[in-house]
């Protein structure tokens, strides 16, 4: 049984606790190969969906090649979730070039394998967004999602806060709801 770090939501006593682990720049070999493979899937999903014509995988292969790079170039970030010795979620955020929006980041690629689903452990990740933000004295986590495609990311979301708002990079592709959450002052 693998510790449980970098969250305050509680695991279930029936599940196998889980750990998170901050990609960085020394990353390498079998953790982020597998960090790459996460991402992947995550492309993989959102594409084989009706109506995401939009979303281009291309960006997301780029984006996997130079990880952790791809992000911490960004000002941002990326977490890999374990399960019982398997690797089984990813998130990643990143800072957005725009001046206004300079003491936010945005929340990107939440994604956990199916087994993993049910276990707390795409909420840990998230959290564990929300807690370096506030580490970093960010006032604002913005996202992208689409409901219709990923309902239960858009209910986790909203469970912990997070309301709609207007587009925050100018695009506003059909079926994708723009959210955001303020965070609290430290």
């Amino acid at each position: 049984m693998t510790k449980r770090t970098e969250s305050t939501q509680p695991v279930p006593p029936t599940k196998t606790s889980y750990a998170l682990e901050e990609l960085t720049r020394h990353s390498h070999g079998e953790k982020l190969d597998a960090a790459k493979r996460l991402l992947l899937e995550y492309g993989q999903f959102v594409t084989a969906q009706p109506g995401v014509a939009s979303f281009c995988l291309g960006t997301l292969e780029r984006e996997a090649a130079d990880l952790p790079h791809s992000y911490l170039d960004q000002g941002g970030g990326a977490i890999i979730a374990t399960l019982s010795g398997q690797h089984i979620g990813f998130v990643a955020w990143r800072g957005l070039p725009i001046p206004e929006l300079a003491t936010a980041w945005e929340l990107k690629r939440l994604w956990t394998r199916p087994e993993a689903r049910g276990t707390g452990i795409g909420r840990a990740l998230v959290q564990a967004v929300l807690d370096r933000a506030g580490v970093a004295n960010k006032s604002i986590i913005l996202l992208d999602t689409a409901p219709d495609v990923m309902a239960a990311a858009y209910r986790l979301y909203r469970s912990m806060g997070f309301v709609d708002c207007p587009p925050y990079n100018g695009r506003s592709p059909e079926g994708i709801v723009y959210m955001s959450k303020a965070l609290d002052p430290a």
